[in-house]
């Protein structure tokens, strides 16, 4: 029997299992074009692709991280499409939820490596210094074992912001001198899908991407795709109608929280960012950050905790609303006042440190709201 025709019978035995149908796959199909942004006739192709695809293996490295990419990934679905989707995959070293442990696993990872051809998943930051000694695992450093895994994979994707741009690792002072996975290999195909965690529908289409066309998805100047990350936040915000009429929250629980108003005066940083979660969601799409009441903290872009707390002080003062233009100069404002702020920071810290002093002061020309708070 051919091996595609094996392949199709077991994702039909699949759909059959859980109960899917010819139907609900096709839309499914359907749903993750239209996240891919790619018109609507290239659903058959995914389909087909998805039908036939020879399994690939996927090594998922953790590093500095908290596991949360895993957390979400596992959680998107319980079971759905996308788990089955999924289960063409061969994740074939895992260290959170493989079964295996110590010098099995590692052998696992080994025997794929000497394969070729597989996708590295990483998530979390790499630690560069005193040589790579804050993150070992069997022995060997971070830095190793990504050099290692890069040399014969097909790609590489970076779930998470610590391993598309350090993360929180590489927060201010970032004593383990950690950085992105882009730092320190090259040679190979390489996307971010950064967010804290990743959002696992970004995670799914992009494995999805690639199993069609057998290429990753179009980048931006970042190395995120396109797809999910070429549209800022505020622009599909749905409390962006209440910024340009000028109705904000002021206070956390007042009239204005209760009825869905624009929380940019609370510090959302959704007009700096650029990130499809006000379309996608999270929890299969019932909900996100914003629509639950809280601003947006701008965790997909590099450096965010460093550029973009404190997450509760707003941008700069904006002189008007409703113009698109409006909100890239907010944008353009938090990053270069954070900027100066944090610089003045360092600064004031090394006068400190010379003379002496062991106490930490608010730090000159640090991010405040001196605004008015006038609409």
């Amino acid at each position: 029997m051919p091996a595609m025709e094996t392949r199709e019978r077991a994702l039909g035995d699949r759909l059959a299992q859980f109960g899917v149908n010819r139907r609900t796959f096709l839309k499914y199909c359907a749903t993750l074009t239209a996240v891919l942004a790619l018109p609507a006739r290239f659903t058959e192709r995914v389909a087909r692709a998805l039908e036939s695809v020879e399994k690939p293996s996927i090594i998922w490295l953790e590093f500095q991280d908290c596991a949360g990419d895993t957390e979400s990934f596992l959680r998107s679905r319980n079971p759905g499409v996308g788990d089955l989707i999924l289960d063409l995959l061969s994740v074939d070293y895992h260290e959170t939820i493989m079964a295996a442990a110590g010098f099995q696993a590692e052998a696992a990872k080994e025997a794929t490596i000497a394969k070729g051809g597989y996708i590295v998943v990483v998530e979390g930051s790499v630690p560069m210094g005193d040589g790579g000694v804050y993150c070992t695992i069997g022995g060997k450093t971070a830095i190793q074992i990504l050099e290692e895994a890069a040399v014969g994979a097909a790609a590489i994707i970076n779930v998470g912001t610590c391993s598309a741009y350090g993360g929180l690792p590489k927060a201010a002072p970032n004593p383990t001198r950690a950085v992105g996975v882009a730092s320190v290999v090259s040679g190979v195909p390489i996307i971010n899908l950064p967010g804290c965690p990743a959002n696992a529908d970004n995670i799914t289409a992009t494995l999805v991407h690639y199993l069609t066309f057998g290429s990753l998805p179009a980048t931006d100047s970042k190395g995120r795709p396109l797809f999910a990350y070429g549209t800022r936040i505020h622009d599909a915000c749905e409390r962006r109608a209440h910024f340009d009429a000028g109705q904000f929250v002021l206070e956390w629980g007042d009239a204005g929280h209760k009825r869905g108003w624009c929380l940019y005066k609370m510090g959302c940083k959704g007009p700096s960012t650029f990130h499809n979660c006000p379309i996608i969601r999270w929890n299969e799409a019932t909900s996100w950050p914003v629509g639950s009441g809280h601003g947006c903290v701008g965790c997909s872009e590099p450096d965010f905790w460093d550029t973009m707390t404190d997450f509760y002080v707003r941008l700069p003062k904006v002189t008007g609303f409703g113009a698109e233009a409006t909100a890239d100069k907010i944008g353009l404002g938090i990053a270069a006042a954070t900027a100066v702020g944090f610089g003045a920071h360092g600064i004031a810290k090394a006068i400190q440190r010379r003379a002496g002093l062991g106490s930490e002061g608010p730090a000159p020309g640090s991010m405040e709201d001196d605004t008015d708070g006038s609409e």
